[in-house]
C-alpha cells in the first residue's frame, strides 16, 4: 500500500539499525514521547534492534493515561448523578476511577456512549433537546481541533444541552517537566508526529536551547522511529543539540493555522494536573469563559472531593520514564488490560497495555 508498507519496508529498517549500532559508541538514553511511539516501537520488535548502550524510555504521551482520577470521578458523577447522556472515546470507559470506570457506570444503568466524533455527540444533543449531553473530551494538542470545533458548532446551531469536560494535556510542558525532574536521565526526545501537525514547531526550539538536547520530530511507522533516533544520536554523538523534523511529510514548521485558530477561539492554557504525576503549570487547555455554557463542570457545578490513587499502581513512574512496565509487582498478575489497576494497562496508546499485548515480539509484523 502506498505510503505505508515503504515504511515498514524490513529491509530499510534493517538498515536503519544497522546504521544505529554503527553509529552509537556511548551509552545514552532517549525518550519518545508519545505512547504510539512506544506502542510501535514495542509491537514492531524495534527495541530489540537497537544496541544495549541505548535505552529507549516510554514517556508520559498518552493522554487517557495522564486523564487524573478526579476528571473520571467527575465523568462517572455526571453519568450517575445527574442523569447525562456521557459520551467518549473507547479507552476512556475502561479506566478505573476511585470508585469505578465509566464502562461499569454503564452496565449500572447510566447513558454512556462510545463515540469517535465529539461532533456526534453535537447531534446526539440535537437529537435529545430533553437531555443533557456530555462529552468527555480527552486528548493532546491533536484532538482538541475537534472538540473546539463541536463547541462552535454547538453555539452556532444554537444546540444549548450540550457540553464538554475538559481533559487536555499539552506536549512541549511534559517535556519540560521531565528535563526539571531531579531524576531525569534523559538526554534526548522524539516529539509526536500528530502533534507537531496541529502546533508547528515553534514550542520545541526553546526547549532545545534551555536544556541543549536534541529533539526529533518523528512519525509512527517503523522506519520514521528508527530515522529519528538515527538523527538523534548523531547528534549526541557529534555533541551537537538542535530540533530536527524527520516527519517533513506531514509536518510543516507552522503546522495547521486554521485547527490552531479553532483552538484559540474556544480554549485557554490553564494549569493541569497529570494523573500519576502531579500538577504541570501552562500545561492544559481550559474552555473559555465565553463558551462557559459548553463547560460541564461550570454547568453543572461539580464539587467532588479528590480520591486517592491505588498504592498498588506505580503508573506515575512509567509515565515519567522512571520504571518500565514488567517492574510493577502487580504487571500482569493483579493488572491486566481486563482489570486495570491504572491507565496505563488500558488506553491504546499506554506502555503498560503495549508491553502486555507485545513484549517478546523479536520481528516485523505486517
Amino acid at each position: 500500500m502506498k505510503y505505508l508498507d515503504e515504511y515498514r519496508d524490513p529491509d530499510l529498517v534493517m538498515q536503519y539499525a544497522k546504521e544505529i549500532c554503527r553509529t552509537v559508541t556511548r551509552p545514552w538514553t532517549l525518550m519518545e514521547v508519545c505512547g504510539g511511539q512506544t506502542h510501535s516501537l514495542v509491537k514492531n520488535g524495534l527495541l530489540q534492534l537497537l544496541p544495549d548502550t541505548l535505552q529507549m524510555v516510554h514517556g508520559p504521551g498518552c493522554p487517557v493515561c495522564v486523564t487524573p482520577l478526579h476528571l473520571i470521578d467527575q465523568a462517572v458523577y455526571l453519568a450517575e448523578e445527574q442523569g447525562v447522556i456521557l459520551c467518549s472515546y473507547g479507552d476512556m470507559l475502561r479506566v478505573p476511577g476511585s470508585r469505578r470506570s465509566l464502562l461499569e457506570s454503564k452496565a449500572r444503568g447510566a447513558d454512556v456512549r462510545i463515540l469517535y466524533s465529539p461532533l456526534e455527540a453535537v447531534q446526539i444533543a440535537a437529537q435529545n433537546p430533553g437531555r443533557e449531553v456530555v462529552f468527555f473530551a480527552v486528548g493532546f494538542e491533536t484532538t482538541a481541533p475537534a472538540n473546539a470545533l463541536s463547541v462552535l458548532h454547538a453555539h452556532r446551531s444554537g444546540v444549548r444541552n450540550y457540553s464538554i469536560l475538559a481533559s487536555h494535556v499539552l506536549v512541549p510542558p511534559a517535556i519540560e517537566a521531565v528535563m526539571n525532574d531531579e531524576d531525569t536521565a534523559i538526554q534526548g526526545f522524539l516529539a509526536a508526529g500528530h502533534v507537531c501537525t496541529v502546533m508547528g514547531l515553534a514550542e520545541y526550539y526553546p526547549l532545545v536551547e534551555r536544556y541543549k538536547i536534541p529533539i526529533v520530530v518523528t512519525g509512527f511507522e517503523p522506519t520514521d522511529l528508527l530515522q529519528g533516533i538515527l538523527m538523534a544520536v548523531q547528534q549526541l554523538e557529534r555533541g551537537e543539540y538542535c530540533l530536527q523534523n524527520q516527519y517533513s511529510r506531514v509536518v510543516r514548521p507552522e503546522g495547521n493555522p486554521q485547527a490552531r485558530h479553532v483552538i484559540e477561539t474556544v480554549f485557554e492554557v490553564a494549569d493541569r494536573e497529570w494523573r500519576g504525576i502531579g500538577l504541570i503549570p501552562k500545561s492544559g487547555y481550559e474552555v473559555r469563559t465565553a463558551f462557559a455554557q459548553y463547560d460541564a463542570r461550570c454547568k453543572f457545578e461539580i464539587s467532588l472531593d479528590k480520591a486517592p490513587e491505588n498504592t498498588e499502581c506505580i503508573s506515575g513512574l512509567v509515565l515519567k520514564g522512571i520504571k518500565k512496565p514488567y517492574e510493577c509487582s502487580q504487571f500482569g498478575k493483579k493488572c491486566t488490560p481486563q482489570t486495570p489497576l491504572g491507565a496505563p494497562m488500558v488506553s491504546s496508546e499506554g506502555a503498560c497495555a503495549a508491553y502486555y499485548h507485545y513484549a517478546g515480539t523479536t520481528q516485523m509484523t505486517s
